[in-house]
């Protein structure tokens, strides 16, 4: 390769360079886009006050449509005497039961004294965890949590 054609390919990349940098300058100094702010009177449709707003999170206000969320509850340190009856008499107070069982074992049937609560309202189960989490049911403290999954 002769030295023109050296000379020739330098200047080249030389003069990209320089145009890269040209346009990286030109970005940096060109107006940039942000969010569009609007004021409450661009805004057009029925715009709920604060108060309103509050109101709904704080549960109070129109109902929603969604369907409740069941939660499952575990339900811990039972008495030997405990069935899913009384199981379920205990948390009915606290919202609709779908489901109450006390578990046993297989072989013998007696109670492993722990069962499972689900309740058909994920919010009720909030409730039914702070006011009877170590309450006492046939003699004996009680420690209600969420039930997690085995892994």
């Amino acid at each position: 390769m002769s030295t023109f054609e050296k000379r020739a390919r330098e200047d080249k990349r030389d003069e990209r360079r320089r145009e890269k940098d040209q346009r990286k300058r030109e970005r940096k100094l060109a107006p940039r886009s942000g969010p569009e702010i609007v004021s409450a009177a661009d805004i057009v449709g029925n715009v709920p006050s604060i108060e309103e707003v509050m109101q709904n999170l704080q549960g109070g206000g129109a109902p929603r449509s969604a369907a409740p969320i069941p939660a499952k509850l575990f339900v811990g340190t039972l008495s030997d005497m405990t069935t899913s009856a009384r199981l379920r008499a205990h948390f009915e107070t606290y919202g609709d039961i779908v489901e109450a069982v006390v578990i046993t074992d297989r072989a013998t049937g007696a109670s492993r004294n722990f069962g499972f609560v689900t309740m058909a309202d994920r919010k009720d189960a909030a409730r039914a965890i702070s006011a009877l989490h170590g309450s006492e049911l046939d003699g004996k403290n009680i420690v209600v949590n969420v039930a997690t999954e085995r892994s």
